[in-house]
């Protein structure tokens, strides 16, 4: 790590969550007996999956357009994403009166691509396994100069995605363990920064997909380690290298990283359908998809799972769950909403 590099702290995230007020939804942490059944602990999922633009990237999105400079909002801000942040950034930038323009894979789901549009954002497509995303936004940026906000790789984007550890915390209290999803790492670094704080002993997991498994090799070889846009179902979380102010505090503060197939993202989404009535989008289940791989690791724990997004075509939704075998999920769909 570069010593000029500047990383995020628990204050970020904490001045993040007065910004984030009355902006951001505070969404629903919901329980479930078959879930409890499942890992033989009680655990707690936090919806994110309702949240604005329906995921949480809308936080992080947020208080970074709100702590751009008037020059800077100016110029109009430019991001790469998969969809969800793409949509995110799309909205904060219209609610603040600034430009916005997203960089996109050209196979991204259609919903992700349409609420982008809707937002008012100009979207430029690419081939996300042939072309250098990099190099398409460093053009945008040198022909209009444009304000990068990345998914991932940015102070205020992390201390905004924290908050949805804050939020958790502040109704489950200390956790023993706590599950995120893992893409570039900004959900996983801002969720660390609130635990090591507000919740030291609780360990934490990331949970990314066995085709994307580059956090889990960076957090054994010790650097970040890059690898080839990855095919998987968790088109959210085909990141080929962590985030740079996201990995040493991934380092310091994650407990282990878990992989999950895609066959198992399938089973978690039809579980949270069947059990919590959610739609949640394969990359939003890779948390759950991981509990459920450590489920012998947490008999009688309290346990957190984010659920991070719901954006997923309806048709392609129907598609994966279709039942080519049934779900071995237990059979007592007893819900309730903690708040």
């Amino acid at each position: 790590m570069p010593d000029s590099l500047t990383l995020p702290s628990y204050a970020d995230v904490v001045a993040a969550a007065a910004r984030l007020e009355g902006h951001a939804e505070r969404t629903p942490i919901l329980s479930c007996e078959a879930a409890d059944t499942l890992l033989g602990a009680e655990v707690y999922f936090k919806c994110e999956n309702l949240q604005r633009t329906g995921s949480f990237k809308f936080r992080g999105a947020y208080n970074a357009v709100a702590l751009l400079t008037p020059e800077q909002a100016r110029r109009g801000v430019v991001t790469y994403s998969s969809g969800n942040h793409g949509q995110a950034l799309a909205l904060a930038a219209r609610l603040h009166g600034v430009a916005a323009t997203v960089v996109i894979p050209h196979d991204a789901p259609r919903s992700k691509l349409d609420a982008i549009r809707r937002h008012g954002a100009t979207v430029i497509s690419f081939d996300r396994y042939a072309q250098d995303r990099d190099a398409v936004v460093a053009e945008q940026i040198q022909q209009h100069g444009f304000v990068l906000v990345p998914p991932a790789d940015h102070v205020d984007v992390i201390a905004g995605q924290g908050t949805t550890a804050q939020e958790l915390l502040a109704v489950t209290g200390p956790l023993d363990a706590l599950f995120v999803c893992l893409g570039g790492g900004g959900l996983l670094a801002g969720c660390a920064l609130v635990l090591a704080q507000q919740a030291p002993a609780c360990q934490l997991f990331g949970v990314e997909p066995e085709a994307g498994n580059d956090g889990q090799q960076s957090l054994r070889a010790g650097h970040r380690v890059r690898i080839n846009t990855p095919r998987t179902l968790a088109d959210g979380a085909q990141a080929v290298q962590l985030a740079e102010r996201a990995f040493p505090i991934i380092q310091q503060q994650v407990r282990d990283i878990f992989t999950v197939s895609d066959a198992d993202l399938i089973h978690a989404m039809r579980f949270l359908a069947d059990e919590l009535k959610l739609v949640v989008e394969p990359t939003g289940c890779l948390a759950w998809a991981g509990a459920l791989q450590a489920a012998s690791q947490l008999k009688g724990q309290r346990v957190g799972v984010i659920l991070t997004g719901g954006n997923v075509d309806l048709s392609h939704y129907c598609a994966l769950l279709a039942p080519s075998s049934p779900s071995p999920a237990p059979s007592t769909p007893a819900q309730k909403a903690t708040t």
